[in-house]
């Protein structure tokens, strides 16, 4: 099969655990992408914090595409230009947050594109998000009433062992306004309904001419799971969660294994 696009997901999978990419899978990206292959990052994280992978292989050269937000929107490296994007509205938003407030031991991360809104910058991974996505911290005293924009995406954290009895909490009276997925074990995010990384890959697929068999997809996450279904070929990473990996076409080496490197070099001549 003749691949055209490889969707990648970024922490867990392009990045080790030291949060880099590694000298071998970054070379046989720049290989496929050589080849014409257009190189798709596609993450949860918030727009700007796609911008250091996307520089390390060099996807301004190629057109390649920065995918974030859990595929709320869709930028072309090479113009910058934003291809989608889909925000919460923000009377959702607002009732959203004011519904969180129901359990302080939760924090939510919302972001404008520059800054992480939040009440205390010692609250659950606030700190985390802010250096991981080149975003500013703004304290405020109340999260809902600062949100005066339209979020791309709502994040709830906490510390697995409390975030998880509480995922039915969080979503109860939201499912049809807001997807919610667990992107880590300290994530629950929320975005627009109906967007996730395969809504993405379909929206970008379809403006690029690619058929769906055409896209090599690597994932670790439980919100890497829509996008494996959506691609031809899905491949979960030898650290991936146990439910990405049972319905994966291949498992390959771990993140600190050369994992997509592996993969690439039985697909593609590099």
């Amino acid at each position: 099969m003749e691949y055209k696009m490889i969707a990648l997901d970024l922490d867990g999978t392009l990045n080790n655990d030291e949060k880099v990419i590694t000298p071998r899978t970054r070379e046989a990206l720049m290989a496929v992408q050589e080849q014409g292959v257009i190189v798709a990052l596609v993450s949860g994280r918030q727009a700007p914090g796609l911008q250091r992978e996307a520089d390390a292989l060099h996807l301004e050269d190629y057109h390649g595409l920065r995918i974030s937000y859990n595929g709320g929107r869709i930028e072309d490296a090479t113009t910058g230009q934003i291809l989608f994007d889909s925000a919460i509205d923000r009377q959702t938003a607002v009732a959203f947050l004011r519904h969180l407030e129901e359990w302080p031991e939760l924090s939510p991360i919302v972001d404008d594109g520059k800054y992480i809104y939040t009440t205390d910058a010692s609250r659950h991974k606030v700190m985390d998000e802010s250096r991981n996505n080149n975003l500013g911290v703004r304290i405020v005293e109340n999260i809902a009433e600062a949100v005066t924009f339209a979020p791309v995406k709502i994040l709830t954290a906490a510390p697995n062992e409390i975030l998880v009895p509480h995922l039915e909490d969080i979503r109860r009276g939201f499912e049809d306004k807001l997807s919610f997925v667990q992107s880590a074990p300290w994530f629950y995010e929320a975005t627009v309904k109906g967007v996730s990384k395969s809504s993405s890959l379909h929206q970008a697929c379809a403006r690029l001419g690619i058929d769906p068999s055409e896209v090599m997809a690597f994932g670790d996450a439980q919100n890497d799971m829509s996008m494996l279904d959506f691609a031809g070929y899905g491949v979960a990473m030898g650290n991936a969660c146990d439910e990405l990996k049972a319905m994966a076409d291949e498992i390959t080496a771990t993140n600190n294994e050369d994992g997509i490197a592996l993969t690439l070099s039985r697909h593609f001549d590099i």
